[in-house]
Order: structure tokens, then C-alpha cells, then sequence
């Protein structure tokens, strides 16, 4: 795993996680995004998703509570140590969605793990998730996603620790040029 390095993009629903994860497979680095477990594993046991996200949102906290709180975070270890046998050397991680997940990451990629977190003011992100062509939500579902994310999924930790931060209140081209700062800093 010599000069390997992993970049994890954490944030709320509506935060830009979306933004920045296209921006960096733009560049060409291949990415591991965490839903698409979820979506592998609903497919493969015949169960369809709901465009209100409910069906998802259900088979996630099913799948943490009967396979364990890393089961997510195993599929996309196994996908990780695929891309790194096939000589990719920086890889995205979309997704991240628990405490479990993040220290399981940190355990797993000592000194090649780099959390990214997007932010985006609260009333901000609720305005733009309302817009949303997929999946829009009102400010009460909004409002009741994030309550369901930070209390049954832990996804306020891997944000709070993250090493770097991005705002985005601004443009696209804006957060963009935050995040090439970034990678810059760190490397990638």
C-alpha cells in the first residue's frame, strides 16, 4: 500500500458531498460510494427502492442492527483493497456515515486516510435539498433525516473529526476550488 492515499468526503444530506465526489472522479480518481453497498445488497435480495428514500433509509438501519455497524464499512474495505490490487494509489471514499465506519477506516488505512468534510449553512442546505431534481425533500423530512442520521447512524462524528473542511455557500466553482486547495495541501 506504498503511497497510497485515500480521501474520505463526509457531510449531511444537501451539504455538496455530491459536488465534491463528482469534481474528484472528474480528475480520475476512482471512487467507493457507501449507498451503492446499501443498493447492491437491496438488489440482490429483491427489495426496491422507494423514490422517498424510506425503503432505503429502513434496509440501512435493518442491515447495521442484524449484520453489525460495519457491515457497510467491510463491503467498501474489500472494494478499497480491490482498487489497491489493481495499482489505483488515490482513491475517494463517498459516504462515510458512521463513528463505527470512521474508526474502523482509521484502523484499517493508518497514515493514508484524509476525512474531507462538506458544510453548508443549515437553512442553506434545506433550501437546496427541497430544489433537488432526486429525491427533494421538505424542511420537516429534511429536519427528521438529520435527527435519523445523527442518532441511529452516529454520522455527526466522522464529520466533527474530519481533518479538513469545505463551506460551501457559494458556487460550485467555488467549494471546487476549496477542494483543489486541499489536495493540494495534502498531496493527492
Amino acid at each position: 500500500m506504498e503511497n497510497v492515499k485515500i480521501l474520505a468526503v463526509v457531510g449531511m444530506s444537501g451539504s455538496g458531498k455530491s459536488v465534491v465526489v463528482n469534481h474528484l472522479t472528474e480528475k480520475g480518481y476512482p471512487k467507493v460510494y457507501f449507498g451503492g453497498m446499501i443498493y447492491k445488497e437491496m438488489e440482490k435480495r429483491g427489495i426496491e427502492r422507494t423514490e422517498d428514500g424510506s425503503s432505503e433509509k429502513e434496509f440501512r438501519e435493518m442491515i447495521r442492527a442484524t449484520e453489525g455497524a460495519d457491515w457497510v464499512v467491510r463491503q467498501v474495505i474489500e472494494e478499497v483493497h480491490d482498487l489497491i490490487g489493481a495499482g489505483q494509489k488515490r482513491i475517494i471514499l463517498d459516504g462515510v456515515y458512521s463513528w463505527t465506519e470512521y474508526k474502523t477506516l482509521k484502523h484499517e488505512f493508518p497514515g493514508r486516510l484524509t476525512f474531507l468534510a462538506v458544510v453548508v449553512d443549515k437553512n442553506l442546505r434545506y433550501a437546496r435539498v427541497a430544489r433537488r431534481p432526486e429525491r427533494a425533500f421538505d424542511a420537516k423530512a429534511i429536519r427528521e433525516r438529520d435527527q435519523s442520521e445523527i442518532e441511529n447512524l452516529e454520522k455527526g462524528g466522522p464529520i466533527a473529526a474530519a481533518d479538513y473542511y469545505v463551506l460551501n455557500n457559494g458556487t460550485v466553482d467555488e467549494t471546487c476550488e476549496q477542494v483543489d486547495g486541499v489536495l493540494k495541501e495534502i498531496d493527492f
